[in-house]
C-alpha cells in the first residue's frame, strides 16, 4: 500500500494519510475489517514519526474509519454509505462542516472480529486470501468508479449516468458490426491505425464542425470512451505534487485518475453558473495549475451550465499560466432547449484546451468511442500514450458507428432529446409532489441527473444502507469530491430504467427519504 506525502503542499501530513486511507476503505481497496499497519511499521513505511501516524489513525477513528482493538490492533471500519461517514467539524484543513454519522460499536466490533485472525476469507467463493498479498505494494490511492458500478444485483438503479438500453440505437449498430463480420471478416484480425479509423474521425471532425470546432484533419484521436482520454491526459500530463483544479463536486472517474496520479487535487466550488472561475483565479495566485479539468456543460453530477462569460475567463486564465483546460462534454447534445453556449474549445486558438466527446455515452455505451480533440505536440504526446495503452481502439467498432455518426446522428439526437425531456419532467413532478421539505434541487436543463441536497437531518450513510437493502441504488454525493466533502448530496439518474420502473423505484426511495426525515408530508422542494 503506497500513500503519496506531499510535505511541501502545507496540508498537514496526518490528515493527508487518513484522508488517503479513507478514500481506500470507501473505495473497497481496503476491506471492511482488514488490518491496518501498526503504528511503527506504517511510520517505518511512509518515514514519518511514530507522532503522525497516531494522528492519523485517531482522526479515521473519529470519522467512523477505523475501529480499535485491544491487544488486536486496527481495523478498516464498515461505514454504513458505502461511501464514508459524515466529516467531522473540527477537523483542520478540510472542507467538511457537519458532525460524524452515528455509528455503535455493535456493529463494527463483529467486522473486524472477522478479521482478527492470521487468515482472512474475503473471496466470494470462500477461499483463503494468500498471505502475501496483503504486503503487496500497490499505487492505488481511491477507486470509487469501480465500487460505483458495482450494483448489478439492484432492481431499481439511479447510480449511474447512463440511458435505458431501450433507447438507445443498439439493433441497428449491432446488425452493422454483423454485416461487417460476416462481409469483412480480416477486421477482427487488423490493428486499427493509434489515432483512430481515418474516416470515423473525419466524420466526427465534421460534427464537431457544426459546433463550432474546427479541426486540422490531423487534430483528433479516437479513444476507447472519455474516460482513456482522461487517463492518457493524466498519464502524459500530471505526476506526483502537479496541481489540478477541478469542480467541486466533479465526475469520480476523473478524481480517481488524478489521485492516482499523485496530484494534488483543488476543489473550485460550483453554482448555477458553473464553476466559479472567480475563486478560481485567487486561487491559481497561490498554487499555479498544471491543469483544469471541467465538465461546463450539464455538469456531472451537479448539472449546472458554465455561463459563456466564465467559459472566456476561464480560457483566459489558462493563457496567462500556460496550462491545459480538459473539457469534457458528455452531455451538451442532451439539451432540453435552446443548445448550451459554445464549448471552450470553440473558443480556444492556442491549443490549450483538450476537448472530449463521448459518442458511446448516447449510441451504445458497450461500443466504448470517444473524440479526443487537441492540436500539434499536445496530441502527438497523447498519440503516443495511446499506442503503449492498448495499440489502438478496435477497428471493428469503430466502423459499426461510424455510419450512424456521420449520417443518422442528428435526427437521432432530436429524437432522444425529446424522450428524455419527458422523462425528466416526470422524475420532477414526482419529486415535487413527494419530496420531504428541506430537499431541495435545480430543474435540469439537459444530461442525465437530478443533484438532491438533503437536509443536515437525513443522515445519508443509514438511507444509503436502507436503499441497498431494498434494492435501490443511487450515487452518494460524497464519492464526487476529491478531499473531505460535505455529506448532504445525492445523485440520481432518471434515465437509466425504462419509465415505468423509474416512477416506481423513485417513489420507494422518496419513501424512504420521507422515513429517514420523520416527516411523512410533502413538500414544495425545487428551486
Amino acid at each position: 500500500m503506497h500513500i503519496e506525502i506531499n510535505r511541501g503542499s502545507g496540508r498537514p501530513l496526518p490528515l493527508q494519510i487518513s484522508d488517503t486511507l479513507s478514500q481506500r476503505i470507501s473505495s473497497g481497496l481496503l476491506q471492511p475489517g482488514e488490518q491496518l499497519p501498526s503504528v511503527r511499521k506504517m511510520a517505518e513505511m511512509l518515514e514519518v514519526c511514530q507522532v503522525t501516524v497516531s494522528k492519523a489513525y485517531a482522526d479515521l477513528e473519529r470519522r467512523g474509519w477505523l475501529i480499535r482493538r485491544q491487544g488486536l490492533g486496527c481495523f478498516a471500519a464498515a461505514p454504513g454509505s458505502g461511501a464514508g461517514p459524515k466529516p467531522l467539524a473540527d477537523r483542520q484543513g478540510t472542507t467538511g462542516s457537519h458532525a460524524a454519522g452515528k455509528r455503535g460499536a455493535s456493529e463494527e466490533q463483529p467486522a473486524a472480529a472477522a478479521y482478527a485472525g492470521k487468515h482472512a476469507t474475503r473471496f466470494a467463493s470462500g477461499r483463503t486470501e494468500p498471505e502475501w498479498q496483503k504486503d503487496y505494494e500497490d499505487y492505488l490511492p481511491r477507486a470509487q468508479l469501480w465500487r460505483n458500478f458495482n450494483f448489478s444485483e439492484a432492481e431499481y438503479s439511479f447510480h449511474l449516468a447512463a440511458i435505458d438500453s431501450g433507447m438507445l440505437p443498439l439493433k441497428e449498430i449491432g446488425a452493422a458490426m454483423t454485416s461487417l463480420v460476416a462481409k469483412r471478416p480480416e477486421l477482427m484480425s487488423a490493428y486499427g491505425n493509434f489515432q483512430g479509423d481515418p474516416s470515423l474521425r473525419e466524420a466526427v471532425r465534421r460534427h464537431l464542425r457544426t459546433r463550432g470546432i474546427v479541426l486540422p484533419q490531423e487534430g483528433l484521436l479516437i479513444t476507447s470512451g472519455t474516460q482513456q482520454g482522461i487517463d492518457l491526459v493524466a498519464r502524459t500530463f500530471v505526476g506526483p505534487g502537479d496541481t489540478v483544479y477541478l469542480e467541486a463536486p466533479s465526475y469520480t472517474g476523473a478524481i480517481d485518475v488524478f489521485a492516482g496520479r499523485g496530484a494534488d487535487m483543488i476543489g473550485v466550488p460550483v453554482d448555477k453558473d458553473g464553476m466559479r472561475v472567480d475563486l478560481l483565479t485567487k486561487l491559481c495566485d497561490r498554487r499555479p495549475p498544471k491543469l483544469i479539468y471541467t465538465v461546463p456543460t450539464f455538469q456531472n453530477p451537479c448539472g449546472a451550465t458554465m455561463s459563456l462569460e466564465r467559459r472566456q475567463r476561464l480560457l483566459e486564465l489558462a493563457r496567462s499560466y500556460g496550462c491545459l483546460i480538459v473539457e469534457d462534454d458528455p452531455f451538451s447534445d442532451l439539451h432540453f432547449g435552446s443548445p448550451p453556449p459554445p464549448s471552450i474549445k470553440s473558443l480556444d486558438t492556442e491549443g490549450h484546451v483538450v476537448y472530449m466527446k463521448s459518442f458511446s455515452k448516447v449510441l451504445a455505451p458497450g461500443c466504448r468511442v470517444a473524440g479526443v480533440a487537441a492540436e500539434g505536440d499536445i496530441l502527438e504526446r497523447l498519440t503516443a500514450a495511446k499506442a503503449a495503452s492498448d495499440l489502438g481502439s478496435p477497428l471493428l467498432i469503430q466502423l459499426a458507428v461510424l455510419p450512424f455518426i456521420a449520417d443518422r446522428y442528428e435526427a437521432y439526437m432530436k429524437g432522444l432529446r425529446s424522450a428524455l425531456k419527458s422523462r425528466m419532467a416526470r422524475a420532477a413532478a414526482l419529486l415535487k409532489r413527494h419530496a420531504p421539505k428541506g430537499v431541495r434541487w435545480n430543474i435540469p436543463g439537459g444530461g442525465l441527473n437530478f443533484w438532491l441536497e438533503l437536509p443536515d437531518y437525513i443522515d445519508t450513510g443509514e438511507l444509503y444502507s436502507r436503499a441497498i437493502r431494498e434494492g435501490i441504488s443511487f450515487l452518494p454525493g460524497n464519492v464526487c469530491y476529491s478531499g473531505e466533502p460535505p455529506a448532504h448530496h445525492i445523485r440520481i439518474c432518471y434515465a437509466q430504467m425504462d419509465e415505468a420502473k423509474m416512477e416506481q423505484g423513485l417513489l420507494k426511495l422518496l419513501l424512504l427519504l420521507a422515513e429517514a426525515a420523520g416527516d411523512f408530508k410533502a413538500g414544495e422542494g425545487a428551486k
